[in-house]
């Protein structure tokens, strides 16, 4: 992993790794356990080889996953500072949940 100069701003270096939608659900589906490419593809909806690619090569030089190859298959896994982000994609989920029914009741006045 190439050192990196962060910001001082926890909560920029935070973003600064989060940049995207995608790695925030390449994240999510990693949280629960190994999996290979064509699983996390299949679980985005939208993300195209390419950029899956390209995130995670992103995420792996970060530190966020790792990458085992063996015998033909490729498989990820999120590292322990990875699964340290567990906490911060949960309240995604909540957050856009309660935003959900927010919506919905404003929608029904």
């Amino acid at each position: 992993m190439d050192l990196k100069i962060l910001p001082k701003n926890p909560i920029q270096v935070t973003n600064s790794m989060l940049d995207s939608k995608w790695k925030i659900l390449i994240i999510a589906q990693l949280l629960s356990g190994t999996k290979r490419f064509n699983e996390i593809k299949k679980s985005i909806k939208g993300i195209t080889q390419k950029v899956l690619t390209s995130k995670l090569r992103e995420l792996e030089q970060d530190g966020i996953l790792t990458r085992e190859s063996a015998q033909n298959k490729v498989e990820y896994s999120l590292t322990d500072i990875g699964y340290s982000l567990q906490p911060v994609i949960l309240s995604f989920y909540d957050w856009g949940r309660d935003y959900k029914k927010y919506i919905k009741l404003l929608q029904n006045k």
